[in-house]
């Protein structure tokens, strides 16, 4: 039928030919056989006659504060931090634009180049105002675990609400171009890969294995389930922790034996050795909490790399790999810890070692690579104070109940505060709509007692956050973290060192720039060594990589191109 159809077009052809004059029967000729073979053709590949990379790479660190590039620099190698800073770009003064700092916020930000006033990631958690119900923010009950019984992959990308540039490359190539989030938490792989990934995967503590949801898969790929069987995170933990170098050569520590030091989950001495060998069988989240949970994450993503032949099909592919580890570890022991200092060397070894792994498969001209961070983190409030800086701490559970006695003085009822995510507080309104209470002066009953709070610097109600009286910059940054369907109904500050922790380990979620502050480093295709101290923002990393790419931001994005990278 096909044959006889264009045997019928042709003749079409040479009828017009015979009443057409000589001088336009050859262009008549091309333009009616080109217009039969165009609609012959195949749609062009995206990276037909533009230049792009093979394949980007991000890498999110995370808890990884910017000084960390040059606080342990004596010790590094030359092939990985280094590496990135004199061959690379470093935009050194890169700030997160929102509050809360916190990971999934973090990861969220750095690929849809959007705050979570758009892309609704408010926090870890928070409540739900449409029904009232407690919400992380990688959960999602209609789907189901891949690769595990446990409950730990009934989580996708649907809580976020605007997509990533992954998304965006899917759609300029007509789904072509290949992405993958890889963590070994679950927002950290999610939300980086974005909506429409191929696949993102992250670590079930049960079983010791990668998994996935039904949101991408229905089973796990043959060489993921084989790569499962091999049983890595136990051969990880028979090696137990122990320092890299003489512990004489940690300049940048304090004592092994800190009273602020928190242990880790099953250890009761904070010291190194760090035991694993005696958690086999017990279950794997300690491997979170250990520098192999690193090892095994560059490991993966090598596989990944390997079997999904990433960059190797002439579209331009993605993966986004987040290490987690560094902030399981920062959160026990903090910044100035010998725990965190050994974290860190290692982690600039594996990351040379990852490096030399992409020039030899992708090509060291052939991949755009990045490494930021989802936020920082402050200093244990106690080492703080053994060095005279001020600092201090407020609980959330203790602050809570406070807050409900003093409520339950005025109004008769004790539960009128449900939940304190983020420094945020969230008033139980259907409680308070039931009792017929006048949620106004509930809202200045707790804005009083928190002004009273010592640790508090300010305090406002969202629904009055016009009349707010703070710095200007200050203020931006919590409207650009306040989405009104998930977020508190009123917010406080607490004074700089502050945190929501214990007498030991440490907390991040402010807008202070131990925790606002953080890396940016560009490396690879098209990228000329340099640095900036200009301002940036988190939200430019997108857009940059989408001016890059020749494609189109993210559809939330608020971010800008950092010029100073591109040719």
């Amino acid at each position: 039928m096909a044959g006889k159809h264009t045997g019928c077009r042709f003749g079409i052809i040479f009828v017009q030919i015979k009443r057409m004059k000589r001088g336009l029967i050859f262009i008549t000729i091309l333009w009616m056989i080109s217009s039969i073979c165009i609609g012959q053709q195949k749609p062009s590949k995206i990276n037909n006659g533009i230049d792009r990379p093979k394949l980007v790479v991000g890498l999110v660190i995370d808890q990884m504060r910017w000084d960390y590039l040059y606080r342990y620099a004596d010790s590094y190698g030359t092939g990985g931090f280094k590496r990135l800073l004199k061959q690379g770009f470093s935009f050194e003064n890169t700030i997160i634009p929102y509050t809360p700092t916190v990971t999934a916020a973090g990861h969220a930000c750095l690929y849809t180049g959007s705050v979570p006033a758009v892309h609704g990631i408010v926090g870890n958690d928070w409540i739900e105002r449409d029904g009232e119900k407690s919400m992380y923010c990688a959960q999602d009950k209609s789907v189901n675990s891949v690769g595990t019984a446990s409950k730990q992959g009934q989580m996708s990308p649907r809580n976020m609400l605007s997509n990533t540039i992954g998304d965006e490359l899917r759609l300029a190539s007509n789904f072509n171009s290949r992405v993958y989030g890889i963590a070994l938490k679950d927002r950290g792989g999610i939300m980086p890969a974005g909506h429409s990934a191929n696949a993102a995967y992250w670590f079930d503590d049960s079983t010791g294995h990668w998994i996935s949801s039904s949101y991408y898969m229905n089973n796990l790929p043959s060489w993921v389930s084989e790569y499962n069987d091999q049983k890595k995170p136990d051969s990880f933990m028979k090696a137990d922790w122990n320092l890299l170098y003489p512990q004489s050569t940690y300049h940048q520590s304090t004592a092994d034996d800190k009273v602020f030091e928190k242990p880790l989950n099953h250890e009761k001495q904070k010291t190194f050795p760090h035991i694993y060998s005696t958690q086999i069988g017990k279950g794997y989240f300690p491997i979170r909490q250990s520098p192999y949970g690193n090892t095994i994450t560059f490991d993966f993503a090598k596989q990944l790399i390997q079997q999904e032949k990433l960059g190797a099909s002439g579209q331009t592919d993605m993966i986004c790999i987040s290490l987690s580890s560094t902030d399981y570890v920062g959160h026990r022991f903090g910044p100035n810890s010998m725990e965190l200092e050994d974290m860190y060397l290692r982690v600039d070894l594996e990351l040379a070692q990852f490096l030399q792994y992409l020039d030899k498969t992708v090509g060291e001209n052939n991949y755009l690579f990045f490494l930021s961070a989802d936020h920082g983190a402050p200093q244990v409030p106690d080492f703080m104070k053994e060095n005279k800086i001020p600092a201090g701490n407020l609980r959330n559970p203790q602050l809570m109940k406070e807050l409900n006695a003093a409520c339950a003085g005025k109004y008769k009822d004790s539960l009128l505060v449900k939940g304190i995510f983020e420094y945020t507080i969230y008033l139980n309104m259907p409680r308070i709509d039931s009792l017929q209470l006048d949620v106004n002066a509930i809202k200045n009953t707790v804005l009083s007692y928190l002004k009273s709070k010592p640790e508090v610097m300010y305090a406002f109600d969202y629904a009055a956050f016009d009349k707010a009286i703070l710095p200007a910059n200050i203020k931006e940054r919590f409207a650009n973290g306040y989405f009104y369907k998930r977020s508190g109904d009123i917010q406080y500050i607490l004074k700089p060192q502050y945190t929501d922790v214990l007498s030991t380990g440490t907390e991040h979620g402010t807008w202070y720039n131990y925790d606002a502050h953080i890396p940016l480093l560009w490396y690879g295709w098209k990228i000329k060594p340099g640095k900036s101290n200009r301002e940036v923002y988190m939200t430019d990393v997108a857009p940059t990589i989408a001016a890059m790419l020749k494609i189109q931001m993210p559809n939330g994005s608020v971010g800008k191109v950092l010029l100073e990278i591109l040719q």
